[in-house]
């Protein structure tokens, strides 16, 4: 009689305790130099108040462009003054104030075909979801078909659709993106784990949101000479005093 096999059992994920006090710090250093999530850095909490979430699809969509970050939102804080903090409100300005309030903040090169977007963007949400894609987050709860629903909007590839769901994480039951490529490159750098549950756990042993941290290491990427530096420990956004540290 032959025995029978019991097959692997999956390796456990790992838990808050199971990390070195280093790499702990080194986490708290990181949000603490670069800052956390996006979202709140423009004065919008998704936590707090589902129509910050239609604040948020703007400024994700102007994030999601090939420009810098702080262009980007730098133009968001020009849309707001201006009145236009939804897709939803770029939709009731005509093109030629988009342009001029892109041009604002430095959208220079992009102003015209970005105006665009925003229109045929702004239609697409009025008519699909009546102006909110609240509805969306709602109503689609399986991660995948969420990413696919908003790829399907006009201009918002894999990077926009990315920017967006992560800072909704615990927000929207769907949104659970893959973490931030950008974001794993920046992990592996400071030997920080690589891949979303471990990078997670790591935020709760450091009593951090992980959408802080993982916006952290995306910023880390943004401005980090990943060539020149030795990484690790040694990483200047990194390092830490051992006399200064906060013990929780």
């Amino acid at each position: 009689m032959s025995a029978v096999l019991s097959p692997p059992r999956p390796p456990d994920r790992p838990r808050s305790q199971d990390f070195a006090f280093p790499a702990i710090c080194r986490a708290r250093r990181i949000v603490a130099t670069l800052g956390g999530r996006f979202s709140l850095e423009l004065g919008i909490d998704l936590d707090r108040d589902p129509d910050d979430v239609e604040r948020w699809a703007l400024a994700a969509t102007l994030l999601g462009n090939r420009i810098s970050t702080t262009v980007a939102m730098r133009t968001y804080r020009v849309f707001a003054r201006a009145g236009v903090r939804t897709i939803g409100d770029a939709g009731r300005r005509d093109r030629e104030e988009l342009i001029s309030l892109l041009d604002e903040g430095g959208y220079v090169l992009y102003g015209e075909p970005m105006a665009t977007r925003l229109l045929d963007l702004a239609e697409v949400v009025a008519d699909r979801y009546d102006e909110r894609l609240t509805t969306l987050g709602d109503v689609v709860v399986d991660p995948r078909e969420l990413e696919q629903a908003l790829e399907d909007l006009p201009g918002w590839g894999p990077v926009t659709v990315g920017a967006f769901l992560r800072e909704l994480r615990g927000v929207w039951p769907g949104a659970d993106p893959p973490l931030d490529v950008s974001a794993a490159i920046a992990a592996r750098h400071v030997t920080l784990p690589d891949v979303s549950h471990a990078l997670s756990a790591l935020a709760a042993a450091a009593h951090l949101d992980f959408r802080d941290l993982e916006a952290a290491l995306v910023r880390l990427s943004f401005c980090h000479d990943f060539v020149g530096c030795p990484g690790g420990e040694e990483c200047s956004f990194a390092a830490f005093d051992r006399d200064q540290l906060v013990h929780f």
